[in-house]
């Protein structure tokens, strides 16, 4: 933060009063691919995340900084303009968040100026993006003195994303950065945005994300396309069965009307987002039972069928969760979109250093490139400093 005020007042002066925000990474321990099938998701809230510095201006401009990205200088606009732009690039995602603000008619009567930091590495699957959009709506919450609920600045982030972006994301990432407790994860219904929060008794175990360094670009990837098979999947479900989403359905149920997706593309991704919401909710009745080596055993089948029904994870991902599964994890899997980016491991603490030394060694003997390690602790959600 001393780093971050520093570079603040050198960009934009250091006259008037600055106030510190926070927003953390997110990581989904299991229910991947489900929160726009209207099933159930179980992230948790990283000790890492994106910081950043904000003071009101007196005209209407508004100035965007970022550390990450220092050669792109600052962005500035106007509050009276602030139509998506190729060139700001990372800053469409504040500008996004304060649009949508707008839209909503919250009153923003004066500009203001940000600087950022984050600590997530970028497209790695951890929700980079969404933990700036939280923090820029804490941010102008703080700032204006902003009647407004956490529920509904989340859902105003995620309409951010969906409309001003164009990436159809479902609400996990920003209900998760939102929402966040430290050492819980949330169990959250995606449909009705009902939410329990479950202690994590990690105790003798350790989180490990490793990032794969394999970019992937979300909005390009075949996310979309996904999501489309699945809908058309429900669509087809639907000449049969009165249900609202995919996770409405029992595997039993999925298993007795699979004949009715013609398509076998769109019928594997409907087994998986069918199997995965029972998965989930049987991983956290699993936990607490204090069960953590069954969650471990369910985290490893979500990969299995992330990898094959669902299509999304890489040869990059599938090398380091068989490593870290024949390296002892109690669970491994990939976590987030996929094409890319991160696993999630749960492993015994007295061995970290040995799993990620033999791991590393795996992935770089097999890929030719170098994985990065982060032993993550579960911390709060958006917040001011």
């Amino acid at each position: 933060m001393e780093k971050l005020e520093k570079e603040f007042n050198e960009k934009f002066g250091s006259e008037g009063e600055m106030e510190t925000f926070f927003a953390p990474g997110r990581v989904n321990l299991i229910g991947e691919h489900i929160d726009y099938n209207g099933g159930h998701v179980f992230p948790c809230a990283l000790s890492i995340g994106t910081y950043a510095v904000a003071r009101k201006r007196n005209d209407h401009k508004i100035k965007l900084y970022s550390l990450n990205f220092a050669e792109s200088g600052v962005v500035e606009v106007d509050l009276d303009n602030l139509s998506y732009n190729d060139s700001h690039d990372w800053a469409n995602y504040p500008k996004g968040v304060i649009v949508t603000f707008l839209q909503a008619n919250y009153s923003i009567p004066t500009g203001f100026e940000i600087a950022f930091w984050g600590n997530i590495p970028n497209g790695a699957g951890l929700s980079s993006s969404a933990s700036i959009e939280l923090v820029t709506s804490i941010i102008v919450k703080e700032l204006f003195q902003l009647t407004i609920e956490k529920i509904d600045m989340i859902k105003l982030s995620q309409k951010a994303e969906n409309e001003y972006i164009g990436v159809s994301c479902g609400i996990m990432d920003q209900f998760a950065i939102g929402m966040g407790k430290r050492d819980h994860a949330i169990l959250l219904n995606c449909d009705t945005y009902e939410y329990f929060y479950t202690p994590i008794p990690l105790d003798e175990y350790t989180l490990i994300i490793a990032n794969t360094n394999k970019r992937r670009g979300l909005a390009d990837s075949k996310y979309n396309e996904r999501r489309n098979q699945c809908e058309d999947a429900l669509q087809a479900l639907k000449k049969e069965l009165d249900v609202k989403s995919l996770s409405d359905l029992t595997k039993a149920e999925f298993e007795n009307y699979k004949y009715l997706i013609k398509d076998p593309i769109a019928q594997k991704r409907a087994k998986h987002a069918v199997y995965e919401n029972r998965r989930t909710v049987e991983a956290v009745e699993k936990l607490n039972q204090n069960d953590i080596e069954s969650f471990g055993q369910l985290m490893n089948e979500s990969h299995r069928s992330l990898r094959d029904d669902y299509e999304v994870s890489s040869i990059e991902l599938d090398i380091l969760v068989e490593a870290a599964w024949k390296e002892g994890a109690i669970g491994s899997r990939m976590t987030g979109a996929g094409f890319g980016g991160c696993t999630i491991s749960i492993v015994a603490q007295k061995g970290i250093d040995f799993f990620i030394e033999r791991v590393s060694a795996a992935y770089y003997e097999q890929t030719g490139l170098k994985a990065d390690f982060y032993a993550v602790d579960i911390g709060d959600g958006a917040k001011r400093l």
